[in-house]
């Protein structure tokens, strides 16, 4: 079991975080490269193999991952294309495991319908941490990225209620289409519902008592797990629960959150994010040898040919599927014809190549039981967790690594209207400092003229305006205007370098308080980075 491995899941957190730095040396996705690496150091001898037990999979590892992809959903980019983000969140994950269920009944002996499902709604899914680290820096359209991140919070539920039906039908031996679907709807409500509840509550405690930071984020990673267990103890939907806290949440951030809390809570979440993360897919690597070495009544030549003939329907199906509900609503409707614009032939291919598998599906083959109810072991179990590995592995070291040449080839260009992020960043300074200067003209007009310092406040704001409104203005220089600002950043990096370094040598004269030095260098790590984000 995992607690009793401790000292090994520490060396593989150091090993995890080792292999994290060659891909960013390498640039290659930290996904891809933990799954392979993980697989290299399962095959160290003297290695131990890992048990997972099935009970707290979901538990430890899938609230916290929701929570996070929901905080950072855009609610706006969301609600603008949500029509697709269900269609491939809901009818795709329905349909890729329709047809999962009814090929691997066809092809590998043994199989019933309901192990088939049981397999579709476990390698349905695709996993949006593989896709947006691999789209990091490349030229993807907004639509695409949103597409893709807001069908994983969909995609999520949709597949782990057809996994819970399917291993219910396994378990009992019974299963009622009408009874499946009323349950659906019902456990997916009413988990809307517990996770509404919850963030309302947990938002009046964050807003009026919460006052520090010590206290909101802790606050913050207890919350999803409190949403997804109030709602599993009823039986209802846990991953929709921690969905639509997080959203909830996530939107009225801005009232209960001030700047400290707010940096130090992104940091403790992206260091919980990739922590878990990590340890999922280079679980993946180590356990892939266990799976193996546990097949029963499959040769080896079988197994692989079952996996990968599943792996090549998943990867099809899923494309045609993308650019079937990418075209179809437009073709029977009007208005979707003149409300958005196509999409093209180029973005469906890629959104459909980026549908990598990874952790949602790993969490869901390792939480098949190990026995029946009677007590028997669970059959086919070590085949579904081999042909999910398989699937996870090839789509997301094959498709992860081709999909940036894919992107490259395509040349796809921003499809929707929308300003440059640089143009938006100016607008929105100029409009703040105009907004500024308006306050100090009707608060501190007499102030201003009586000390020089704060009449300073207004000339720098003034000066900001200006220099906004020229780089607005200058469009036929946007070369020279780009060149201009890295020649900006990269100064005032210098600076920050040295005044870092002054820093250091006033600490080592031991003339200053400690706890005001550390400010100082606070100071210039928020400045810092500031300036590398652009």
């Amino acid at each position: 079991m995992i607690h009793q491995n401790l000292l090994l899941i520490l060396a593989l957190f150091f090993a995890m975080a080792l292999l994290y730095l060659l891909s960013q040396r390498w640039k290659i996705s930290y996904p891809i490269f933990l799954v392979i690496g993980g697989l290299a150091i399962s095959f160290i001898p003297g290695v131990p193999s890992i048990s997972v037990n099935p009970d707290i999979v979901f538990l430890i590892f899938l609230p916290p991952l929701l929570f996070e992809a929901a905080w950072y959903t855009s609610w706006n980019d969301f609600w603008k294309w949500k029509r697709s983000i269900f269609l491939l969140g809901f009818g795709l994950v329905l349909i890729t495991s329709l047809a999962i269920a009814y090929f691997s009944v066809s092809i590998i002996p043994g199989f019933t319908l309901a192990f088939g499902f049981l397999l579709g709604g476990i390698i349905s899914p695709p996993d949006a941490v593989a896709a947006t680290s691999v789209l990091k820096g490349l030229n993807m359209p907004k639509r695409g990225l949103t597409m893709l991140e807001g069908e994983s919070l969909v995609n999520d539920a949709a597949s782990l209620t057809v996994f819970r039906f399917a291993v219910a039908a396994i378990l009992t031996g019974k299963f009622v289409l009408q009874d499946a679907v009323t349950d659906f709807f019902v456990l997916s409500f009413m988990g809307v519902v517990v996770g509404l509840f919850i963030a309302h509550i947990l938002y009046f405690v964050l807003r009026y008592w919460a006052k520090s930071s010590n206290i909101t984020t802790p606050i913050t990673l207890i919350a999803p797990y409190l949403m997804y267990i109030v709602a599993e103890e009823f039986h209802w939907s846990g991953v929709l629960a921690v969905v639509s806290g997080g959203l909830f949440l996530s939107f009225r951030s801005h009232d209960f959150l001030n700047y400290h809390t707010r940096l130090q809570a992104k940091e403790v979440w992206a260091t919980v994010g990739f922590l878990l993360n990590g340890f999922v897919f280079i679980l993946i690597g180590l356990e892939l040898p266990v799976i193996v070495n546990g097949l029963e009544g499959y040769s080896m030549d079988e197994a692989i040919r079952y996996a990968l003939l599943i792996s090549l329907i998943v990867i099809v199906v899923r494309i045609i599927l993308v650019y079937v509900a990418g075209f179809v609503p437009r073709f029977l409707s009007a208005k979707i014809r003149n409300k958005e614009k196509s999409p093209g032939l180029k973005l469906p291919f890629v959104i459909g190549w980026a549908g990598m598998r990874g952790v949602v599906s790993l969490a869901s083959a390792l939480a098949i039981p190990l026995t029946l109810n009677s007590g028997d072991a669970f059959p086919h179990r070590n085949m579904i967790l081999f042909i999910t590995f398989v699937v996870i592995l090839i789509t997301l070291v094959f498709q992860g690594l081709t999909l940036p040449l894919f992107l490259k080839w395509l040349k796809i260009e921003e499809i929707d209207e929308r300003r440059p992020e640089d143009e938006q960043i100016e607008a929105i300074r100029m409009q703040l400092a105009r907004e500024s200067v308006k306050h100090l003209d009707a608060k501190y007009s007499m102030e201003m003229e009586q000390f020089e310092t704060i009449a300073r406040i207004k000339e720098q704001l003034e000066r900001s305006i200006r220099a906004s409104e020229r780089t607005l203005i200058e469009e036929n220089q946007k070369e020279e205007v780009g060149s201009v600002r890295k020649l900006y950043r990269t100064i005032m990096l210098e600076l920050i370098t040295l005044r870092r370094a002054g820093l250091k040598k006033l600490k080592a004269t031991k003339e200053y308080d400690h706890e005001v030095l550390r400010d100082m260098e606070d100071n210039l790590d928020l400045e810092e980075a500031r300036l590398s984000k652009h």
